[in-house]
Parts: C-alpha cells; structure tokens; sequence
C-alpha cells in the first residue's frame, strides 16, 4: 500500500498520538473505518463526540481504498475507533499499530459477533451486527466521558429501538418470501439475505469476484444458465466494484426480465444506517414481488 503508513511500519517508526484523544472542543475524539459505523457512533454519542468516517465515497470501490497521511494522523488522534475487522479493512490494523497509544479503545464489530479473516467480511448486513457495535460504543463513549454515561445510555436505547422498523421488514419478507432461490455477483449481501431465508446460489462465482481472481468458466457458464432459465428470482451486485464479467451478468440479467437489486459497501450520502437499510430491504421486496417466470 503505497501510502506514509507504510514507510512508518518498514522503518520501525510511529506516528505520536495526542496524550488524551479529545478534540479542539472538548469531544471525543471518534475514528470509523466505514461510514456506517461511523453513523451509529455519532447517533449514540450526540454532541459528546466528534466523529470522522474514512470510508465514505459512494463512488469509490472499497477493495481499492488507500490510505493517506489526513487518515494516519486522524488515527493517531482518536480515542476510539471503530472498524469492521474480518480482514475487510486490513489497514486499519496497520494503522493502529503505527499509532499506538495506550488510552485509545479499538472496537472490531467482527470480534463482537464471532466472524474471523475467510468468513463474508460484510457483517452489517447481518442484522446482529449492528446492535452488537452498538453497545461496546456506548460502553466505550461512557467509559471515556463518565459524566455523560446516562446520556450515550439513552441514545442507545433509542438506537436500538430504531432498528424495529428493519427486523419487522425483515420478518415479513422472510414470512412471504423464504426459501425463494436469488443469486449475487458478491455476497455483499449474503447476510442478509440469509437472514431474509433467501436461498444464495452461484456462491462460488461471488468468493472469486470478492477476492479479485478470475471466476472459472465453468461458474460463469453456470450463472448465466440461472439467468436465462430463471432459475433465480433477483440478482444482486454490489453497486461499488467495477467489473466487466459482472456488467456483462448484469446486462443479461436485465435481457432475461430478472429484477436487479445494486447494493452498496457505504451508506449513500444523506442517509442513516437505518434508512439504508430499509431502502434496500423495500427494493428487494418490490423485486420479489415481481412477475416470477
């Protein structure tokens, strides 16, 4: 990765955290890895937190995210950082151990929920990941900031009870839809979709794609079979990544009348983590509830 952090970590040097993590004005200081996460810390933390989202272009491919000297010293400034973990977002390992400071909390939602480098790194869109996260922020914000511990404790009964909205869509296309045969050209969506009872074919086609290597012709022989036989209700591809054996499915997809839902690696600008996902959710309602062949 051909960014600062790289020269700090091949010389052996660091890059000197501030003593307390607390910003101009007296916040702490917050570090997500992706917008999302960031989202929520800011949804529990209110103004008791100043928060900063690296990932955050809806137009960039995460996969080929870089770093840059702003990132490593906004690491080395924060109190708390948030990251996905699971090897999605290796740099900010990287990151942190380039910027150590004893005082600054690191909270990996992948640690939270079980999920290790291998696993479907997309956690947020399995729906007992953000809950999870949810609570070591709060615990974090109030360890940090006692004086204000009934107040991050609020916001994220609050924050909790936000989520109704998606586990009752959740529940209700599962109630309708389950068992109905999808596929994907990643599985960013996989979570999810498992969560909603959707059977996940072409699995093998969506790891090659998510590891950037070339998907054998025999599995993309398969998936276009899917798509010109509907053996496959919808298609989902990620909105994010850029590549021609995918936009080739696509078009097909479209050809063959399958409904395409794109979904997203960072919340689009404007919307909650919440909204996000019930945009999603209700899209790919609407698209099962399409003519079916």
């Amino acid at each position: 990765m051909k960014t600062v952090i790289g020269l700090a970590l091949a010389f052996g040097l660091t890059v000197v955290a501030t003593p307390s993590g607390y910003a101009a004005d007296g916040k702490l200081n917050v570090v997500a890895a992706e917008n999302f996460y960031g989202d929520i810390a800011h949804q529990i933390g209110g103004d008791g937190v100043a928060v900063t989202s690296i990932m955050s272009n809806p137009d960039q491919d995460p996969h080929l995210f870089e770093t840059t000297p702003g990132v490593v010293k906004q690491i080395a400034d924060a109190q708390i950082v948030v990251l996905n973990g699971a090897d999605y977002d290796p740099w900010m390992d990287k990151l942190l151990k380039a910027s150590p400071n004893a005082g600054r909390v690191a909270i990996a939602a992948a640690d939270l929920v079980g999920k290790k480098a291998g696993e479907n790194p997309h956690l947020w869109y399995d729906p007992d990941t953000m809950p999870a996260t949810a609570k070591a922020m709060a615990e974090a914000f109030a360890k940090a900031d006692p004086a204000h511990k009934d107040d991050y404790s609020a916001r994220h009964k609050t924050f909790l009870s936000s989520l109704k909205p998606i586990d009752d869509k959740i529940a209700a296309i599962r109630g309708k839809y389950a068992g109905t045969t999808v596929t994907a050209s990643e599985p960013v969506f996989g979570y999810m979709a498992s969560a909603l009872g959707l059977k996940m074919r072409n699995e093998r086609f969506q790891l090659s794609i998510m590891n950037d290597t070339e998907p054998s012709a025999r599995d993309v022989a398969s998936f276009q079979n899917d798509l010109k036989n509907h053996k496959v209700r919808i298609m989902f591809y990620n909105k994010q990544a850029s590549n021609k054996a995918v936009q080739t499915l696509v078009d097909l997809a479209y050809t063959s009348k399958i409904p395409v839902v794109g979904v997203t690696e960072t919340t689009p600008p404007g919307l909650s983590y919440q909204e996000w996902m019930l945009t999603q959710l209700n899209e790919t309602e609407k698209a099962l509830a399409g003519p079916s062949s």
